[in-house]
Order: structure tokens, then sequence, then C-alpha cells
């Protein structure tokens, strides 16, 4: 990795010229990095949408399943009860 942030071509010369050499390497590198992004990124087109919709279809059976336990008789019996003696406190 120090390879490629050093130049070769810095050895010698003034130290404004060798800071203009660092910035030129280092816009190069920020280009080939975002150069190798953009080409990962364009593999995966549409990858986001099917996620979306897998977590949407998860949030929907998940909120079946609690509401199909919440209109239990069981649970609706227990949650009146629970307000019941929360409203009559004294």
């Amino acid at each position: 990795m120090d390879a490629v942030l050093k130049p070769t071509a810095v050895a010698g010369g003034s130290p404004a010229r060798r800071a203009r050499l660092y910035r030129r390497r280092g816009r190069w590198v920020v280009r080939r990095i975002l150069r190798a992004v953009r080409a990962r990124a364009g593999s995966d087109a549409g990858m986001t949408t099917a996620e979306y919709a897998v977590g949407t279809l998860g949030a929907c059976a998940l909120a079946a399943g609690l509401y199909k336990v919440v209109t239990s008789p069981a649970v609706l019996g227990a949650l009146t009860d629970v307000l019941d003696r929360a409203l009559h406190a004294t």
C-alpha cells in the first residue's frame, strides 16, 4: 500500500513539486477507488428492490402473527384484566 501512495518520481525536486506530485497521486488513488466501487455497484442493479420486498414480506408476516396472538381470547382477557385493575386502582 505504501508503494501506491509514495510516487517514485519524488526523490528530487523542491518541496512544492513534491507536494504537487503527492496531491496528484492522491487524486489518482481516489478516482481509482471510486471507479472500482461504481463498477461493483453496477453489477448489483435491482438488488435493493428485492431486499426491500423480502423485508416488507417479513414485516407483514410478523404483524399478522402478532395480530393473531393479541386477538386471541386468552390475551384479550389478560389485557382487559390488567387495564381494569389499572383503572380501578386506589
